[in-house]
C-alpha cells in the first residue's frame, strides 16, 4: 500500500499512513464506503420491510424469520451510519476500524451462503469485502494482519 513518507527529527524517512493525514481521501476509497453505505442501507431496508427478500422464494417467513431480520437491519443500518458519520466527519482512524469490521462481517456471511447453497453471491460478497479490507490498509497503510493497521497513528 502506497504511504506518505516524511522526515524524522534525525533526517531519517519514515512512512505514515492515510490515518495522519488531511489530505482528502482518494476517489476510489470514498467510491468504496459510499457503496457499503448504500448496500448495508439496503440490506437494512430489505431485511425491515421485505425480509422474504432474504431467504429462498420457497421459504415460510415466520416468527423466527422476523426476529432474525430486525437483527440484520440493526446490524445493517448501524454500520451504514457510522461508515457515514465517520466518512462525514473524516475520522479516518475511525474509518479504518469500520472498513475492517465490515470487510469481516462480509467475510464471515460467504460461510451461510455457501451452507445453503447460495453460491452465485458468494463472489459478489468476497469483492465487497476485499475492497474494504483494501480500503481500510489504504488507510492505515498495512494490511489487516499486521498490527499497524490496528493502532492509530495519531
Amino acid at each position: 500500500m502506497t504511504t506518505a513518507h516524511a522526515q524524522s527529527p534525525a533526517g531519517l524517512s519514515t512512512q505514515t499512513s492515510l490515518l495522519d493525514s488531511r489530505a482528502p481521501l482518494p476517489l476510489w476509497l470514498r467510491g468504496v464506503i459510499l457503496l457499503g453505505i448504500i448496500l448495508l442501507g439496503m440490506g437494512a431496508a430489505i431485511s425491515l420491510l421485505k425480509p422474504a427478500m432474504l431467504v429462498s422464494p420457497n421459504a415460510e417467513i415466520t416468527a423466527a424469520v422476523r426476529v432474525y431480520a430486525g437483527y440484520t437491519f440493526s446490524r445493517d443500518l448501524a454500520l451504514a451510519l457510522m461508515l457515514l458519520l465517520a466518512l462525514i466527519l473524516r475520522a479516518r482512524s475511525t474509518l479504518n476500524s469500520l472498513m475492517l469490521l465490515t470487510g469481516l462481517i462480509q467475510s464471515l456471511d460467504v460461510i451461510p451462503d455457501c451452507l445453503e447453497y447460495r453460491y452465485s453471491i458468494v463472489p459478489g460478497i468476497l469483492v465487497i469485502a476485499v475492497l474494504f479490507f483494501l480500503g481500510a490498509a489504504k488507510l492505515s497503510g498495512a494490511p489487516f494482519w499486521k498490527l499497524q493497521a490496528w493502532r492509530t497513528n495519531s
